[in-house]
């Protein structure tokens, strides 16, 4: 070959190569939908070189309104208008540079499935049970060890990955519904690949992706499915304020400030009161905002607007695309405060009865009440958070049955913090809970459990106000100590893998005492679906004397009087107190005996106990 072909075939390979680099590589979101409220689209157009080239968009009801190019020459953002008019089909996105067309790609619309803009969420007419997927069932032991993942699974590191999965959830449906729960929430089952530690779903790297050891994305959809057919709604966990160190983007970032960024590793201070305080130093918000939490977890800086949409988007299209019930955002004081007002404002207008509840993990209801929607001690910013997690009335449970009753021990602790109920904008959307995937487990320890504080506990979750959440295992006395690290409360539920020799999804399974507890929350939690009152009632409560706490649930259809004792002695209960709601009613049904009860003038309680009464008119 002479100098002169060398150097005209170089040209050519480097031109091609040219070419090349300018396809696009992905595109986020991998399709989208004619029909919806908000006719905008953000395409993330990712490839080498991407944006030397311009993109257009030739499609009936469909228009380029922006073409944005980032710092970083990968990427191109390319903001799409669809009309009401638009049709589904395939169009096709051209890159061209210097008047020619260098590359082209095709892109999906669909038709948007009638009536999905008005799917209900889940709300206090629920009961939710929340599952770690990767700690419930093995249901594919195929997808254990998968090409490109190396966190891998050791059932005896209670760090690592231990095999559960979308299957192994489906094969159990009907034991969570014989349960009596009426919704699902799942710790996120997005795509964590991680070098290590991976199992609970908080580092995420791809935003768009079911991670594939728990199955594909039509398999999640396909989950979806079955517990809608079984009348059992779904929530997603999703994770905004950071992602995992290993997402795609995080090693080619589109800009500098896609991440909050300091001179040094900056840990959050993690005092998440400094966003509310109105005496707040600027430093300190920023630092409990802008802090990372760990350094394999890049903390997101939602104030890049490009960032800020992708975010938005990527909600509404799994909403969209998978048939979801609601949402539930992990630490959501975390993420900058503004765009968390608009994010819930975007999804509540495209979905205006959906629910999204957030993990506002603080102990005074002060500080929750100011992350609800409308609240009244939030002084001008408005979250447009529906539901809020009750952490207070969690630490309060925490201590208030297991400690002799004084002026503040015992149930007045109960009492106190519902008292302060005026903080909140709207009571029924309050999460109430007695432990998560991050606290110790109701009992500590195996040889602390104890049957009557699980029944009063289960019995006061499921009748006082808000959406009652249990972790799964509850029902069966599973215990854990957070001393003991953060995987150990995370274990498998027993049953749920090949191996295991006990199956606790079948009463065979169980023994005596987890039959028992499974039994009474399962009854309990069935006829709360049927009861108004309890799903739906106001509550009128009074003041717990010598550890015994009575409160009343009253609809127009129903009237519910519960009453815990957790004294170690039986007592008798006067009814003339209560007579301004019992309005001298002379008869109720215990639903836990199933037996009437003349409520004329005493109830007997036997120690440590609940009671459930239906009053009869």
């Amino acid at each position: 070959m002479t100098k002169k072909s060398f150097l005209l075939f170089s040209l050519v390979v480097l031109s091609m190569a040219s070419l090349f680099a300018q396809k696009p590589e992905r595109i986020d979101p991998p399709f989208w939908w004619t029909g919806m409220k908000d006719g905008s689209l953000q395409l993330v157009i990712y490839g080498k070189g991407i944006a030397t080239t311009s993109a257009s968009i030739s499609y009936p009801g469909v228009s380029v309104r922006k073409e944005v190019k980032p710092e970083n020459p990968n990427y191109i953002f390319l903001y799409l208008g669809i009309m009401p008019e638009a049709k589904p089909g395939m169009l096709k996105i051209s890159f061209t540079k210097n008047g020619k067309q260098v590359s082209s790609v095709t892109y999906e619309l669909k038709a948007r499935i009638e009536g999905s803009a008005e799917r209900k969420g889940f709300s206090s007419e629920d009961v939710v049970y929340l599952i770690m997927p990767d700690r419930f069932a093995n249901g594919d032991l195929k997808n254990d060890k998968l090409p490109n993942y190396k966190d891998t699974v050791d059932r005896k590191d209670q760090y690592a990955r231990h095999g559960g999965d979308i299957k192994g959830i489906e094969k159990n449906i009907d034991y969570i519904k014989n349960l009596g729960v009426t919704a699902v929430w799942f710790n996120p089952m997005d795509e964590n690949n991680m070098d290590n530690s991976s199992y609970h779903g908080y580092a995420i790297t791809d935003y768009y992706k079911t991670d594939s050891r728990f199955g594909s994305n039509a398999d999640y959809k396909g989950m979806v499915d079955k517990f809608h057919s079984n009348g059992i709604k779904v929530i997603k966990d999703m994770v905004f304020n950071h992602c995992g160190s290993q997402h795609w983007w995080i090693k080619d970032l589109p800009s500098k400030d896609w991440l909050n960024q300091w001179p040094e590793y900056t840990n959050s201070s993690f005092r998440a009161a400094s966003i509310s305080d109105p005496h707040a130093a600027k430093s300190d918000i920023k630092k409990m905002a802008n802090g990372w939490f760990v350094p394999s977890m890049p903390d997101l800086n939602q104030r890049n607007p490009l960032l800020a949409d992708y975010l938005v988007q990527n909600s509404i299209w799994w909403i969209e695309f998978s048939g979801i019930d609601g949402i539930r955002m992990d630490t959501h004081p975390y993420p900058d405060a503004d765009f968390m007002s608009i994010w819930g404002q975007k999804l509540m207008l495209e979905y205006p009865n959906l629910n999204i509840v957030g993990e506002v993990w603080m102990n005074q209801p002060a500080w929750v009440s100011y992350w609800q929607m409308n609240s009244p001690t939030a002084r001008g910013y408005n979250s447009n958070l529906p539901t809020v997690m009750d952490f207070p009335l969690m630490g309060a449970i925490e201590k208030a049955f297991d400690e002799p009753a004084s002026w503040d021990t015992g149930l007045i602790r109960l009492y106190d913090i519902i008292s302060q109920d005026f903080l909140y904008a709207n009571t029924n959307n309050i999460m109430v809970f007695a432990d998560n995937h991050d606290l110790s487990r109701l009992f500590k320890t195996n040889e602390a459990v104890d049957i009557n504080k699980y029944k009063m506990v289960m019995t006061f979750l499921l009748t006082t106000r808000g959406i009652p959440q249990f972790y799964y295992g509850n029902e069966i006395l599973m215990a854990a100590d957070k001393a003991n690290g953060d995987g150990n409360l995370r274990k498998d539920f027993p049953g749920g893998w090949p191996s295991d020799t006990a199956n606790a999804f079948l009463p065979e399974g169980r023994t005596q005492i987890q039959n028992e507890a499974y039994t009474f929350f399962s009854k309990l939690a069935k006829w709360r679906k049927e009861s108004p009152a309890l799903t739906k009632g106001s509550l009128i409560q009074f003041v717990p004397e010598e550890n015994v706490y009575v409160y009343f649930r009253v609809h127009a259809q129903q009237t519910v009087m519960v009453v815990l004792n957790a004294s170690d002695k039986d007592v008798e209960l006067g009814m003339k107190r209560f007579n301004e709601v019992l309005n001298n009613t002379a008869k109720g049904f215990d639903i836990l005996k199933k037996e009437t009860l003349d409520i004329t003038k005493t109830v007997m309680l036997p120690a440590r106990s609940s009671k459930v009464i239906l009053l009869e008119n």
